[in-house]
């Protein structure tokens, strides 16, 4: 298992930007899938990126390619989401995830809480 911590969450007036990290402990993360999900007020939570390993594969949510970018730092443990151009439809809480899987399937765990989770970061963009 690994242990994941996400901050940089904040608030942030519309067109702005925030990066979230995610560290992890437990386990060396390069050994592991990272995504970012997120879970917006009254509704479930949704994917929205995605990286491997080696950071050669990413995959975003059709809602946020442009805007954010996922990457990571293997030596540091950390995973990252640049978050630019933020609108108010993003707010909601990020949460950080590892996943022993393939960098697609990750795609396909908004509702599974199988793998290791972050506690979540709370992100506000207001209009």
């Amino acid at each position: 298992q690994v242990q994941l911590t996400e901050s940089g969450g904040g608030v942030v007036q519309a067109g702005g930007s925030l990066r979230l990290s995610c560290a992890a402990s437990g386990r060396t993360c390069s050994m592991y899938a990272m995504g970012w999900f997120r879970r917006a007020p009254g509704k479930e939570r949704e994917f929205v990126a995605a990286i491997s390993g080696s950071s050669s594969i990413t995959y975003y949510t059709d809602s946020v390619k442009g805007r954010f970018t996922i990457s990571r730092d293997n030596a540091k443990n950390t995973v990252y989401l640049q978050m630019n151009s933020l609108k108010p439809e993003d707010t909601a809480v990020y949460y950080c995830t590892a996943q022993r899987t393939t960098t697609q399937a990750i795609q396909l765990m908004s509702t599974t809480d199988l793998g290791s989770w972050g506690q979540g970061a709370q992100v506000t963009v207001s209009s």
